[in-house]
């Protein structure tokens, strides 16, 4: 007897209105804001500068306010009055800080009045009278001798991190309402897998500070995963799938392992690096070009004003990276003293992916598709040296194609379209139904229903046929695979083979917990032509081997077993087959039911239903 999937009974809700919501990647070092089309789906934007990829970086000169990318450039020469690496010092006290590394831009102080709480001063130029003023008053005479407001004076202001936030975020969504052409509902926005409820809580109130209703704070790898399985999956991969997250950020290297079943996304194991990330990265190219530049001109680069400028060249430089093949060169006109610079680099990689997927127990082999997350993660070179590793077959953004173009693995808007997703489902939940907001409301967080449960064993059919060959006995179709959140429900749509001869007709099977696994064999490489002329005593000794790998199946435990009459079953070239429907419904309890009917030209047969209790 044999069976042949042949589809699922389940299909996907579609929703056709498009709420005024964005999704904001807020990185430490760079952010993006994506809107929904009016198909649904969503696309990052650029802002008025057209950058989709805007620095998070706040600069004063004078009387100007710079925001974004205008504002970098401000640390070669007013970098005393230039604001970076805020988000990251989001919910810290000051006395939580550490102040072991130099910074090139305004430095972290105490603030003057609230004790404990970091803060930046800067200089700028006001004219009077001026709120930001703390001399200004209200009484006739001190407006009669007020500064002229043709004639600006310095003044001292202090900004929390909180106000620096609020200030950045507010202009990333004003740049989606001049795009919109109304204003912005509310705002699913990003952050890292280690910020604590203190962090969340600050950026929480920074964002309403700046006047955006916060839907959800979701961790980046969460939103990628949200862009991957909004019905953009490639055809080569499967609903269900293993998926690993490489998030090369800023400040650190982040990677997760989830497992993907329809649709649903469960953490198996993450790991965090704070010396691999963007920043790292940087210091050792900066490293290496000073000293070349040294060696070239015997000029030392010392003061930060020259260090500032390389370091703006070598960003550009990885842009460059990201979008050529080969090498790159990273040019700095005039970096001391009157003199150039040029220098080039090639790609760099720095992993442990295989640490983490080992701490979860499963080997590279099982992974089923790479995601990258991250400007630094644009290099093809890091892709071309992660999947090796890796079978064959796994999918990453650059064997897929799509990388380019903001395609759905585009590194750097992955994570802001993913939120505008998310974004949409939760305005579509609050608007919703009764029903449809109780749900809302148990996926909140704090929830009980947050702390999933997924199965650790792969529930299956066992089909068995005579002399099979292989440990199984018989077909294996996998039902409820390992790592799926419970309570789930799969419905199977089965074409079985009934054998020959006449007679009464009956379908069984046997469900089985299976354990998964991956056998390695070494396999002796076969001799090229010209080594098989090479005398037996000049050959090598030990001859190579190759790690060949594959994908096992074993019988673990039987649950139970199921037949019933096939009474719709039809003859062909003396084969009697039927089709059949079988539906798994696993609780969080351990619990199973297992139905399965017969499908007729009538429509569906008697059902037979069987309960276990798996392990």
């Amino acid at each position: 007897m044999a069976a042949q999937p042949n589809g699922t009974a389940d299909a996907p809700i579609e929703v056709s209105s498009v709420p005024t919501v964005v999704g904001i990647n807020f990185g430490n070092s760079y952010a993006s804001i994506a809107v929904l089309t009016k198909e649904g789906s969503a696309d990052c934007i650029a802002n008025e500068d057209g950058e989709r990829q805007i620095a998070c970086a706040v600069a004063f000169l004078g009387e100007e306010l710079y925001i974004g990318n205008q504002a970098k450039p401000q640390l070669v020469k007013n970098s005393h009055n230039t604001i970076l690496g805020f988000r990251n010092l989001l919910g810290k006290k000051f006395s939580e800080l550490s102040f072991d590394k130099p910074t090139a831009s305004a430095p972290v102080i105490q603030h003057p009045e609230q004790p404990d709480v970091p803060a930046y001063k800067v200089q700028v130029l006001q004219a009077a009278p001026s709120p930001l003023l703390t001399t200004a008053t209200n009484t006739p005479a001190a407006s009669k001798a007020a500064t002229p407001r043709s004639e600006p004076t310095p003044a001292e202001r202090i900004l929390t991190v909180s106000e620096v936030t609020s200030m950045f975020l507010r202009s990333l969504v004003q740049s989606a309402e001049d795009f919109l052409g109304k204003k912005v509902q509310g705002a699913v926005i990003s952050i890292p897998t280690w910020f604590d409820d203190a962090q969340r809580a600050a950026l929480t109130q920074a964002a309403e500070d700046a006047g955006i209703h916060v839907l959800q704070l979701l961790e980046d790898a969460g939103a990628a995963t949200v862009t991957t399985t909004t019905n953009l999956t490639p055809v080569e991969l499967d609903h269900d799938r293993t998926q690993l997250v490489v998030d090369l950020g800023t400040s650190s290297l982040e990677l997760s392992l989830l497992s993907i079943r329809e649709g649903l996304a469960f953490s198996l194991a993450t790991l965090s690096d704070a010396t691999v990330g963007g920043t790292a990265l940087d210091d050792k190219l900066i490293k290496f070009f000073a000293k070349e530049f040294t060696k070239k001109t015997k000029t030392p680069l010392t003061d930060k004003r020259a260090e500032a400028k390389l370091r703006l060249a070598v960003e550009h430089t990885k842009r460059t990276l990201s979008a050529s093949p080969g090498a790159a060169t990273c040019s700095v006109e005039s970096l001391k003293d009157g003199l150039d610079f040029t220098g080039t680099i090639t790609r760099l990689l720095s992993t442990r992916v295989k640490e983490l997927v080992e701490k979860a127990g499963l080997d590279l082999y099982d992974v089923d598709e790479i995601v990258y997350v991250g400007g630094s993660a644009s290099l093809p070179g890091l892709d071309e040296t992660l999947a090796q590793g890796f079978a064959e077959s796994v999918v990453t953004p650059f064997t897929a194609g799509t990388v380019v173009g903001g395609g759905v693995g585009d590194p750097t808007t992955i994570i802001s379209r993913g939120c505008a997703l998310q974004a949409k489902l939760v305005a579509m939940l609050a608007e919703g139904t009764e029903e449809e907001r109780e749900v809302k409301a148990a996926f909140a967080s704090g929830s009980k229903w947050t702390q999933a449960k997924a199965t650790s064993k792969t529930i299956g059919m066992l089909f068995p046929e005579e002399n099979a060959e292989g440990p199984l006995g018989g077909q294996w179709v996998p039902a409820v695979l390992r790592d799926t959140v419970v309570p789930a429900r799969r419905t199977l749509r089965l074409d079985v083979d009934l054998g020959e001869g006449e007679g009464e007709k009956k379908v069984g099977f046997e469900v089985w917990e299976a354990k998964e696994g991956v056998r390695i064999d070494m396999v002796k490489l076969p001799k090229l032509e010209d080594e098989e002329d090479i005398p037996a005593d000049e050959e090598e000794e030990e001859e190579e081997e190759e790690e060949v790998k594959e994908k096992t199946v074993e019988k673990e435990t039987l649950l139970t077993a199921l037949s019933f009459v096939a009474k719709e079953a039809k003859q062909e070239k003396a084969r009697w087959t039927t089709k059949v429907e079988v539906q798994f419904i696993a609780d969080d309890t351990g619990g199973l039911e297992i139905s399965a009917w017969e499908v007729g030209p009538s429509g569906k047969g008697e059902k037979t239903v069987v309960t276990v209790q798996s392990a």
